[in-house]
């Protein structure tokens, strides 16, 4: 039999999900992302992602009132990262901080087989994960953090804690709509990773953790910061032109261009830039807006590369007044609805995933004692 080598598993089928899928546009159980994000909110979608169907109205006051309760512990923990030097990276200190969160969630010790035992867990991350990273964000600043408002949405609790500000309705829905966004897609690195470590036998926390490693790899989640740094380094529109084409002609990688899966366009991608556009008029930064587009149209005409959600979310996280070091971490807040969902699909129906490997090494030889040995 002939052996089949694919680099990075590149189209390798390598399970099956009821999750989501990116054949024929990107859906979340069946529903068109789009519609989700024009129709629904960030904590509806998660409670489709992780129990398999949208919420009653019932359905919902009571998942969010097992969110509200994962709140409580948050105190302990932010005592225990305020000991962590400030000048530690947000993403480890994310790391830590979830590590942190199974010690003080009364699900940790209950096992994959326990009725609602990951759901819970999920549930205790999704409370506790943005006030982790609004406290470490203020912490550093010599800020306090504030508290969450029971009568806010989750984006404008996760705005108003990082920045001490009440959004406006139009920067409540953007947010809101890059948490949908960035929520769940498929086998990704991270979500493959946490699948792997939970094919094991381990438990949630342990395969988040292992996610938020794999998702701190510039070439999975840190692009978007990346982006600012392309956009600030080209400095103004009538620049942007003779950069990229510079920057092209040096064979230079621009992040926030080009997927995986995606080779004409990514559908999450082409809605948020709709948000920028109203957040850039209403801060005045058009200008910015005019710089991306003319990189967009230059990449996709000489490289047919279309832009990937991270090209608009590092703008629409800058007109959000939010800072750089802060991207990615607000993508684990995000996606840890989506890591959770497959670590509870992964264990359900469990196999150890354990693939084989080609070996290029040496061919066999005989061992040659040390005395011997020339």
């Amino acid at each position: 039999m002939t052996e089949h080598y694919a680099p990075g598993l590149e189209g390798v089928i390598a399970g099956e999900t009821a999750i989501s899928t990116v054949e024929g546009g990107l859906r979340y159980r069946g529903y068109a992302v789009e519609e989700l994000a024009a129709e629904s909110t960030f904590i509806e979608v998660a409670y489709l992602l992780l129990k398999g169907e949208l919420p009653t109205q019932e359905d919902l006051a009571d998942f969010e009132a097992v969110l509200d309760e994962s709140v409580d512990s948050a105190v302990e923990i932010c005592d225990l990262l305020s000991q962590i030097p400030v000048h530690t990276p947000v993403m480890d200190v994310m790391r830590t901080g979830i590590s942190i969160a199974a010690h003080y969630d009364p699900h940790a010790e209950d096992d994959h087989d326990h009725a609602d035992a990951d759901l819970n867990k999920a549930l205790h991350l999704m409370g506790v994960i943005p006030l982790i990273l609004a406290f470490w964000h203020r912490h550093t600043q010599g800020l306090e953090l504030g508290e969450p408002d029971p009568e806010r949405s989750y984006a404008a609790n996760l705005l108003s804690l990082i920045t001490g500000k009440v959004p406006t309705s139009l920067e409540e829905k953007a947010m809101d709509v890059s948490l949908i966004l960035y929520a769940e897609h498929e086998f990704n690195a991270s979500t493959f990773t946490a699948r792997v470590v939970t094919s094991t036998g381990s438990d949630l926390y342990s395969a988040i953790v292992a996610a938020v490693g794999a998702l701190k790899g510039p070439l999975h989640g840190g692009a978007n910061e990346q982006v600012m740094a392309v956009l600030e380094e080209i400095g103004s529109a009538d620049r942007a032109e003779a950069w990229i084409r510079n920057a092209l002609a040096q064979k230079r990688r621009v992040m926030g261009f080009g997927h995986r899966v995606y080779k004409d366009c990514d559908p999450r991608a082409v809605y948020l830039k709709d948000y920028c556009g109203q957040l850039a008029e209403r801060r005045g930064r058009l200008e910015l807006e005019q710089r991306a587009e003319i990189i967009e149209q230059i990449v996709w005409n000489e490289k047919k590369l279309p832009p990937n959600l991270d090209w608009p979310s590092a703008r629409l996280y800058h007109y959000l007044g939010l800072d750089v070091p802060i991207y990615t971490p607000l993508f684990v807040v995000s996606r840890v609805v989506g890591w959770s969902a497959h670590v509870i699909e992964q264990s359900r129906d469990n196999r150890l995933i354990r693939p084989r490997s080609r070996y290029i090494g040496a061919e066999p030889r005989a061992y040659v004692p040390l005395s011997e040995r020339d």
